[in-house]
């Protein structure tokens, strides 16, 4: 029995890698079908291969690794500009790996919490995994870019910020939807399908408009996403912020809409600003919401447990009745 355990840890093991590889590798695809320019340099707003590669760690632990490096590699070897494993590539790697692992050890010290039940998992996965980590990877590829001549010094910058933000927002969006998906347990509860199917009636009709129309009405995604918060908490409001993202990135790669006519730096500067605060308002006024109902059903329990007790002792130890008055003789 110990040996067959013994046999099957490697078989876990390989398996994990490769789906973890396989979905990384998937990822990547997906988030190169959209890219933007800046100063010659070509990133993409959402990279969702970080936010795979954070809630992959999250789940298994740092055997993760080995997944997200080779998942990372496969992904590098498919752009044209590598075809062979040059020293760049491989710093590429290495960045994409170190720097989820750096996002995955920062949560782990401050006892995350995958659930994201309570504001501060909201905050230490904004602040930590994503603000914090995602520089790792920003910096070594945008300095092996610089180093090999691929980007002159001078675009150094704005290259990075926007490097920086399209990784921080695949942990931002990406991460707390898989996390969900893997907490979630059947059945579900379907008790409010009907304001479910008109909450998604009015993002599928609403979205796309705001983020097509020549007016800027972008704003109009808000009521939506904070209706889905509460309502819904952190996967309703989730799923639309997801949803917006990706229109108004499809919207901005295809010069449409309130993008039209914009210089590239100043396209990437209001993409990122919307997904950034789409991101942030959904997860933590989710965070918060939840924590809030979480709350409050410990302190409805307290009072069930301490009225339960209350009746037992009442049960067990009757009141007494008061003496009878005395009579007055002069009455």
């Amino acid at each position: 029995m110990v040996a067959t355990q013994e046999m099957r840890r490697p078989a876990v093991f390989a398996l994990q890698t490769l789906v973890i590889a396989a979905c990384y590798y998937g990822a990547g695809r997906l988030g190169l079908m959209r890219r933007l320019t800046v100063e010659g340099a070509v990133f993409t707003p959402i990279w969702p291969p970080t936010g795979v590669a954070v809630a992959a760690l999250l789940l298994l632990g740092i055997r993760a690794c080995l997944g997200i490096a080779i998942g990372a590699l496969l992904v590098v070897l498919s752009l044209s500009s590598f075809t062979t494993l040059q020293p760049s590539a491989a710093g590429i790697v290495a960045g994409n790996t170190v720097a989820p692992a750096c996002a995955y050890l920062l949560l782990r010290s401050v006892r995350f919490r995958s659930d994201l039940s309570r504001l501060r998992d909201g905050l230490a996965l904004v602040f930590l995994a994503a603000l914090a980590a995602m520089t790792i990877s920003a910096t070594v590829d945008v300095g092996l870019l610089v180093v090999t001549d691929k980007l002159a010094l001078g675009d150094f910058w704005p290259v990075w910020l926007a490097w920086w933000v399209g990784d921080a927002m695949g942990v931002l969006i990406v991460t707390p939807l898989l996390l969900i998906l893997y907490g979630v347990r059947m059945p579900i509860d379907m008790t409010r399908w009907k304001e479910a199917a008109v909450l998604l009636v009015a993002v599928g009709a609403t979205v796309p408009i705001a983020t097509r129309s020549s007016i800027s009405l972008l704003f109009l995604v808000y009521p939506l996403l904070i209706w889905a918060a509460l309502r819904f908490e952190l996967p309703g409001s989730l799923a639309c912020a997801l949803f917006a993202s990706v229109m108004a990135t499809v919207a901005a790669t295809e010069d449409v809409g309130s993008f039209h006519e914009l210089s590239h730096t100043e396209v990437m500067v209001k993409l990122q600003a919307f997904n950034g605060t789409m991101a942030l308002t959904a997860l933590l006024l989710s965070a918060v919401i939840t924590e809030q109902r979480n709350t409050r059903r410990s302190v409805e329990m307290a009072c069930q447990e301490l009225v339960q007790v209350l009746e037992h002792l009442t049960a067990g130890n009757p009141t007494p009745r008061p003496p009878p008055a005395e009579e007055d003789g002069h009455a």
